[in-house]
């Protein structure tokens, strides 16, 4: 909880935030229809694109209409649920595996990159966490036949998978009940009929919705994947990239190696249910690599859904120990390793704090539906500061004067030259219309 009313500049993954808190402040703002989300950066356009089936953003949105809008709700939501997916994760393990394996997992899955991402402004833990909770509920209808559980599992768990499409990793592993002998025919039959259901609308959303938006509103921001082949291209070529993930920035290096002691051990006592639950999550892992390519190479929240099954084996591992001191310092390590790793997402540099100030300065001469540019390159945290659409682009295109009047056919009215943090200062030939040590603003008026 420290810093949770922080607004979304810290370092890691500023801009991914910014995206989510621009779609719930134009569901408040401009239309709350759920089926058109809208980002800022589409320059004159709508701003209407294909993306994650928007449930973060619009319980962001939810929260704002009862309360007015702050950005730290999507911080405060995003906590309250992955703590209580992690509260699952250790019910859903503690059942299947036993407390004391379930217990070493929680921990270690706690101090991973989860602690970080559980944090941040963004659907990825969030989405993890609800088909967590909904893998428990479905558990409980495999255990009780109870259909209200069914219901409630199946709910939730699509409304994860739409979410965040590669959290479907994490659910794969009940896959192996229907090949289970203790499970009557009826029951696996219901099971095969709650995974259509859960299908239907993820299949729907990503396959036609996303490109019916991207298509008639001219705007394209979400990345739906390469080619298997494309991504295994850059998967060979790039190889140590792509071990890292798993090696170094997922349960980090003390964690991972706790990880690997958990798979001998599961081959040496022939734990079969942790073998299979690995093997199948590993698969689904992978086709997410290589249809994500250099992608998930380059960022770390890729292996969210993997976090559950690797923070499994490594409690194995830690449970498997035969002196119980070794297991302590192991854990000990772990906690201290995973805190210290991500200690800087509890601060906000301070050449990011000048654009708490940015949409005051615009709106001294400007009106929020002018439309303006930003020189951040491709990164759209300044434009959410702004409080203002357009467009982010580099200082090249800024230089471009044949570029910024068919900008300026398009309504652009002023130009943001950031000095610091997210832009480098540059002169245009435009009237300076403000000046101060973190940007200039030029007038197209």
């Amino acid at each position: 909880m420290i810093g949770i009313t922080d607004p979304p500049i810290e370092i890691g993954h500023n801009w991914r935030q910014t995206t989510v808190t621009m779609v719930a402040r134009n569901f408040l703002e401009t239309d709350a229809n759920i089926l058109y989300p809208r980002i800022d950066i589409a320059g004159e356009k709508t701003g209407i694109t294909g993306m994650e089936f928007p449930v973060f953003n619009y319980t962001i949105y939810l929260i704002s209409d009862l309360f007015g809008y702050q950005h730290w709700y999507g911080r405060l939501l995003n906590v309250i649920i992955s703590s209580l997916g992690a509260w699952f994760f250790y019910l859903l393990t503690t059942r299947h595996f036993g407390a004391k394996i379930a217990f070493r997992a929680t921990l270690v899955f706690l101090f991973s990159i989860w602690l970080s991402y559980s944090r941040k402004i963004m659907p990825d833990t969030f989405a993890v966490s609800l088909v967590i909770i909904g893998m428990y509920y479905f558990s409980n209808f495999i255990k009780k036949s109870t259909y209200f559980h069914l219901i409630v599992g199946t709910i939730l768990i699509t409304l994860g998978i739409l979410s965040k499409l590669p959290a479907g990793v994490v659910f794969t592993p009940f896959l192996l009940f229907l090949f289970s002998k203790k499970i009557t025919l009826t029951t696996k039959s219901i099971i095969l009929v709650s995974f259509s259901v859960i299908l239907i609308p993820v299949i729907w959303w990503y396959f036609y919705w996303v490109p019916f938006l991207n298509t008639t509103f001219g705007f394209w921001h979400f990345f739906m994947g390469k080619s298997l082949s494309e991504g295994f291209q850059e998967l060979t070529s790039n190889l140590p990239d792509f071990l890292e993930k798993f090696y170094g920035t997922s349960l980090f290096y003390l964690g991972f190696v706790v990880f690997v002691a958990g798979i001998f051990f599961a081959i040496k006592h022939k734990r079969h249910a942790i073998k299979w639950t690995l093997g199948i999550s590993f698969f689904a892992i992978c086709v997410i690599l290589l249809k994500s390519g250099q992608t998930f190479a380059h960022h770390t929240y890729y292996m969210i859904p993997f976090l559950p099954v690797m923070s499994l084996v490594a409690g194995v591992g830690l449970a498997s120990f035969r002196f119980k001191t070794i297991s302590t310092i192991l854990l000990i390590g772990i906690i201290a390793e995973g805190t210290l790793n991500q200690i800087t997402d509890f601060r906000i540099p301070q050449s990011h704090l000048s654009l708490l100030e940015l949409e005051s300065e615009l709106s001294a001469f400007s009106d929020s539906k002018d439309l303006i540019a930003i020189n951040s390159g491709e990164v759209p945290t300044p434009m959410y500061f702004a409080h203002r659409k357009g467009w982010v682009e580099t200082n090249q295109n800024l230089l471009n004067e044949q570029y910024i009047s068919e900008l300026k056919m398009k309504g652009l009215r002023f130009i943001v030259v950031l000095k610091n943090g997210f832009g480098t200062e540059t002169s245009l030939p435009y009237p300076i219309q403000l000046e101060n040590k973190h940007y200039l603003i030029y007038s197209l008026n």
